[in-house]
């Protein structure tokens, strides 16, 4: 089941989603080498981009292991997102991604993200601008709507085919959403149905049959994990074990989960620093342990770890006891 995005060809369309301060380097390899096919950096912000290059250092970061990539842009002025996209493509991306359905309300008040579902002639103008700067596929990620009165995913995914875009992630939720509620899968079938581009379904896949499910009920191309893969890179190996044999892998044992997320903290030390991965590990680690025996003592003293061997410690002393 493999799916073809302009000129490049993905094996099985599992992607992980694109999260803000979640999918760097370290997190992306994991769910690589746990069987995702595509991979989205960060959101990064065009305008950021042009005017402090060198402040994105460890946000640009990404290694041939991981093609093909799309790193994901943020903005609302086609000229910057064009001179951004130029920018990207000049690091060997594979893809570019846009940015139109960031819920956050310091992404939107700046009419940036899922703002520009208010405004499709906007969004016509940035797809046009950035399709016509590069020559990489590109590729855009849409909600629903703005409002659950201003449905008009379907309208804007037409748009972005029209423009030359090369495929539309759906996150089956509205902007004013954010992440409650449920997703509404109905709208990704119909924007399936309209398109004849890759079309990606996202919203509410936390397990290996929900995405079958997905497949099945959308007829989506591919579908996109996000949430349910922070602490779980091997969400994606179970969804391919399930979709291929219909049958599941051994879950991780607790060794297991131990060894990935110090090797998650590892890549992250050599990425920004150990001071720096050691605070960011605090969440990542927590994902990790979610569920497992005594993980809420041990998230207690984890939220105080300021290097990689007091984190190692803590949690051998928790569960190699």
């Amino acid at each position: 089941m493999s799916l073809q995005i302009g000129s490049l060809t993905v094996q099985m369309g599992l992607a992980l989603a694109p999260m803000a301060g979640i999918t760097n380097y370290p997190f992306r390899l994991l769910a690589k080498e746990q069987g995702c096919s595509l991979l989205y950096s960060e959101m990064i912000s065009a305008r950021g981009l042009l005017h402090n290059g060198s402040r994105n250092s460890s946000l640009l970061y990404f290694t041939d292991q991981e093609r093909p990539i799309g790193f994901q842009l943020f903005g609302s002025d086609p000229l910057i997102m064009a001179r951004a996209a130029v920018k990207l493509e000049s690091l060997g991306v594979d893809f570019i991604d846009l940015n139109l359905g960031c819920p956050t309300r310091k992404i939107t008040r700046n009419g940036e993200g899922g703002a520009l579902m208010r405004e499709p002639g906007r969004c016509s103008e940035i797809f046009e601008a950035v399709v016509k700067a590069v020559s990489c596929p590109v590729t855009v990620k849409l909600r629903k709507g703005w409002s659950e009165q201003s449905v008009n995913v379907v309208e804007i995914a037409a748009r972005a085919e029209e423009a030359g875009i090369r495929a539309v992630t759906v996150h089956g939720r509205t902007v004013e959403q954010g992440y409650s509620g449920r997703a509404d899968w109905d709208i990704i079938r119909q924007v399936k149905e309209e398109l004849t581009i890759v079309v990606i379904g996202n919203g509410d896949v936390d397990s290996p049959q929900s995405a079958e499910a997905m497949f099945s009920d959308c007829g989506c191309d591919g579908v996109m994990i996000g949430r349910a893969a922070r602490g779980n890179p091997w969400i994606f190996k179970e969804i391919l074990s399930w979709l291929k044999e219909g049958r599941l892998p051994e879950p991780p044992s607790i060794d297991q989960i131990i060894a990935m997320s110090l090797k998650h903290f590892s890549l992250l030390s050599e990425l920004k620093g150990e001071a720096a991965a050691a605070r960011e590990m605090r969440r990542h680690t927590s994902w990790y342990i979610r569920g497992l025996p005594g993980a809420a003592a041990a998230r207690q003293q984890l939220i105080r770890a300021s290097n990689f061997k007091e984190t190692e410690t803590i949690l051998h002393n928790l569960y190699r006891s």
